[in-house]
């Protein structure tokens, strides 16, 4: 799984910052502008996405900022491209040379699967657990925060926070439940048998951020379980730049 060689947390930060969200508090870290004493951002009513950037197609159409993303829809994005969205009450960023296909009716997503790429994306409370897929691996989530990276050869999972069921597509007998409260157990699953004989092992923090998991709960109206006193937020210790 190749490194981009551009840093996507960097990028978003930058754009952050530039359209407004963060601020710097008198700590010197971090926070979200509502914290401050402002509005919390939220998608205008009749509209999917936030923010997008380059090469973004909807079910294979040019996407725009009044394309309308449902929970059936095909999200692909290209080189040096992102998208940040909203369904219902799930919320993503889907980083470049990714395809995302979600399933469901409406504005439910019942499950999804990200075919190759990145995606941060936050859930809803539900009452059944639906799934994301990816070559090797199937998640099994309910109102979470995660992180996933996808190609032919493994899969990364970060549980962010909550509650997963990791799944190897190559070995269901290799499984693992995953409670978090802070990006404790990230996960690499393997599309083959590797020299240990386990498909799924220990993984560091890699790839997002705090910020990034705050607005997008932001926008659908929640505050992320890890946050500080006075609305801060800080990376993990152990984050690799």
């Amino acid at each position: 799984m190749s490194q981009e060689i551009d840093d996507p947390r960097r990028a978003f930060l930058v754009d952050a910052l530039a359209l407004g969200f963060f601020a710097t508090g008198v700590s010197g870290i971090l926070q979200p502008v509502h914290a401050l004493g402002d509005k919390p951002i939220v998608v205008p009513e009749g509209r999917s996405i936030y923010k997008l950037k380059g090469k973004v197609t909807v079910d294979d159409v040019d996407a725009n900022i009044e394309t309308q993303i449902r929970a059936n829809s095909l999200v692909k994005t290209g080189s040096s491209s992102r998208v940040i969205f909203v369904v219902g009450d799930d919320a993503f960023i889907l980083r470049s040379n990714s395809q995302l296909q979600l399933g469901g009716g409406g504005f439910l997503i019942a499950g999804m699967r990200l075919l190759t790429g990145k995606i941060l994306a936050v859930f809803g409370k539900r009452q059944r657990p639906h799934k994301i897929t990816t070559p090797t691996a199937t998640i099994g989530i309910r109102g979470t925060g995660i992180y996933v990276e996808s190609d032919e050869e493994k899969s990364y999972v970060c549980t962010c926070y909550g509650h997963t069921e990791i799944v190897s597509s190559v070995d269901a007998n290799q499984s693992e439940q995953i409670i978090t409260q802070h990006h404790d157990n990230p996960r690499y699953i393997f599309a083959a048998d590797v020299s240990t004989g386990n498909i799924i092992q220990p993984a560091p923090f890699i790839n997002h951020t705090d910020a990034e998991l705050a607005l997008i709960e932001e926008l659908v109206g929640r505050t992320p379980p890890f946050a500080v006193a006075g609305g801060a937020y800080e990376l993990p210790r152990n984050t690799i730049y």
